[in-house]
């Protein structure tokens, strides 16, 4: 049986706001294959306009995605799987009860949508590694967040691993330690095992969190793809005047 075709919708990206708290780049991924259309986590609400612009010029309405990966319950990956109406939603049977049962905090996490993840009839559980729809697996991933996740595909040119948060960017996967995470011993456990899984097939495509697709050559992680970054903002007087800033690696690090 052939595998999913590979479609980033959302290329996530590794840095943090000095001034104005989390980025929440993350990565968002559509997976075609076994008649199914599967999204890799859903982006968080500032995404929003940009995931329909992107989901559209692949001609994919919203109602047609049958499937939507949370790897874990932070708004920047999960808040926006209520768009599409008809998907089941898979996620932690772990983090489902932690961030239902976490309330208000100053973490972030969502915590109405949380609280819908719990009760809502489309969600759907994993409560153990292994597969879980055609061509699909999870793998249990604690650290960042008590029911981290990573979901390994059967592509159509090899593997492909979404580590989510478990291991946002190359600096963790080189350093194997987690820069934001609930349990730091049970991240470093973590990215050990992603690393693994990794190694496991030389044609795998891992796809973090908040980087760029990469695969592991010669040693090492090498990026997969041209990072595209930047923001505009209104500096001047006249609203059609703005600046640019280029937030790609100006080292050019490979």
């Amino acid at each position: 049986m052939s595998g999913y075709e590979f479609l980033p919708l959302v290329q996530g990206y590794p840095g943090k706001s000095t001034e104005h708290g989390g980025l929440g780049w993350s990565s968002v991924t559509v997976l075609s294959g076994h008649d199914r259309l599967v999204l890799v986590d859903s982006g968080g609400f500032g995404m929003r306009s940009l995931l329909r612009s992107r989901l559209a010029e692949h001609g994919i309405e919203p109602g047609a995605i049958t499937d939507v990966l949370l790897t874990h319950a932070h708004y920047d990956h999960a808040a926006n799987y209520p768009l599409f109406p008809r998907a089941a939603v898979w996620i932690s049977a772990a983090e489902v009860e932690w961030a239902s049962a976490a309330g208000a905090t100053f973490m972030p996490l969502p915590e109405l949508y949380a609280q819908d993840l719990a009760h809502n009839p489309r969600t759907r559980r994993i409560t153990a590694d292994g597969a879980f729809l055609p061509g699909l697996e999870a793998f249990a991933t604690p650290g960042h967040t008590p029911g981290c996740l990573v979901y390994r595909a059967a592509g159509t040119g090899g593997p492909i691993l979404f580590s989510g948060d478990a291991a946002k960017n190359r600096a963790e996967l080189l350093s194997v330690t987690a820069d934001m995470s609930l349990d730091p011993a049970a991240s470093r456990a973590s990215i050990e095992r992603i690393r693994d899984l990794w190694r496991e097939d030389p044609s795998t495509v891992l796809v973090p969190g908040h980087d760029v697709p990469m695969r592991w050559v010669d040693g090492r992680p090498r990026y997969e793809g041209t990072r595209r970054a930047g923001i505009r903002a209104w500096f001047a007087t006249d609203l059609s005047a703005t600046t640019s800033f280029d937030l790609t690696d100006p080292e050019g690090n490979r």
